[in-house]
């Protein structure tokens, strides 16, 4: 399975068009004692989910998470842990992401190879293998409302009679050594039948991506449709250093032509990865290959496509001079697209139209997932 993320102008038509709901006034969480909100929400799995499913629980974790913050990746695998030591004590666990998926800005992906879209959490679902049901608040986040979820990850832990006897963070630290298993802890409480030690924690994590948050992604695709969009000339020599990359930079490099339907039509896909990453010591390159008396025709596709990534135009006498210095393995079609690690190795080559989420994945792998 895989994901192709939408065009930038067919994101910024469905920003338009979509209705947005507001961002809750004075969001606080779900308090302590409450009962637990009812929900009915699709999982990735392909089922419908709500409270009754859970019913034969002794205790119900609900865990707000969502695919791109880098926090709640940091806790992927730990709230797959707790799933798995627990669902034979008598625990249930869900995950919901709460997200918006078009309020999340293409630069908020710089750390993830998917968004927030219910189809990107059935991708992200089967590669990391999730075993705990993952659902859906995206269009309406209206259990989102109900539980007050301030960010991802959040969890809130509900006893036999589903009354909340704990909400906040999973634990007391992102990446470093944990020394407070707050969740564990209130899960370990109820099962021995004894008072939750700590019930609220403040939690770390990335914001609730409400819908009103879409005005700032339109915002943020029509101020990078409006950047400039240049060719410049490059030579043999140049591209030989290129692909040195002394740099400290990941550099992500596409062959194309006007000529080629497949190089135009995945233009759009290197369009996003670079508004995604570059934030990130990414760089993103296009190396046309028409002819240099044809540069007007190559500029006018790129601005078409508003690629303000660093756009070359080959000129070169001698095209097999031209393959040595990029990559011998080249075996000369376009398009052809390249990975390349600070210090010149090759970590990634495709002849032909790309997986854009292999790409991705190559790149966010290279350049690490959490802050």
């Amino acid at each position: 399975m895989t994901a192709r993320a939408a065009s930038p102008a067919l994101l910024l038509v469905l920003l338009m068009s979509a209705p947005a709901f507001a961002d809750p006034p004075g969001l606080k969480p779900l308090a302590i004692g409450s009962a637990a909100p009812e929900f009915r929400l699709p999982g990735v799995d392909g089922k419908t989910y709500g409270l009754k499913d859970f019913a034969a629980a002794k205790v119900l974790v609900v865990a707000f998470n969502c695919n791109h913050c880098p926090t709640a990746q940091a806790y992927e695998a730990r709230i797959q842990k707790l799933h798995d030591n627990y669902k034979d004590k008598g625990v249930a666990l869900v995950a919901i992401s709460p997200n918006d998926p078009l309020a999340v800005r293409l630069d908020e992906l710089g750390y993830t190879d998917v968004g927030d879209s219910f189809e990107d959490m059935k991708v992200r679902a089967e590669h990391h293998k999730f075993t705990y049901p993952y659902l859906y608040d995206g269009d309406t986040q209206e259990a989102s409302r109900k539980f007050g979820v301030l960010a991802t990850p959040h969890v809130f832990v509900f006893d036999a009679n589903r009354k909340l006897r704990y909400q906040g963070r999973f634990d007391d630290s992102e990446v470093k050594t944990v020394k407070s298993h707050d969740a564990r802890n209130a899960v370990d409480a109820l099962l021995a039948g004894k008072p939750v030690p700590v019930e609220t924690t403040r939690v770390v994590g990335c914001s609730t991506k409400w819908s009103d948050k879409r005005e700032s992604a339109r915002q943020s695709l029509a101020k990078w449709d409006a950047e400039p969009v240049v060719l410049e000339p490059i030579e043999d020599a140049g591209v030989a250093k290129l692909v040195k990359n002394d740099t400290k930079k990941l550099l992500v490099v596409n062959l194309w032509a006007t000529w080629c339907g497949p190089c135009v039509a995945e233009l759009d896909d290197f369009v996003t990865m670079h508004r995604m990453y570059r934030g990130r010591n990414v760089q993103v390159v296009t190396i046309s290959m028409d002819d240099p008396d044809k540069r007007d025709d190559a500029l006018k596709v790129l601005k078409e496509h508003h690629v303000s990534a660093q756009n070359y135009l080959l000129k070169t006498e001698d095209r097999d001079k031209f393959a040595e210095a990029l990559d011998k393995e080249w075996p000369g079609p376009v398009p052809y697209t390249l990975v390349i690690a600070p210090g010149g190795k090759v970590l990634y080559r495709k002849s032909g139209q790309i997986d854009p989420l292999e790409v991705k994945r190559a790149i966010v792998d290279q350049i690490g997932r959490t802050y």
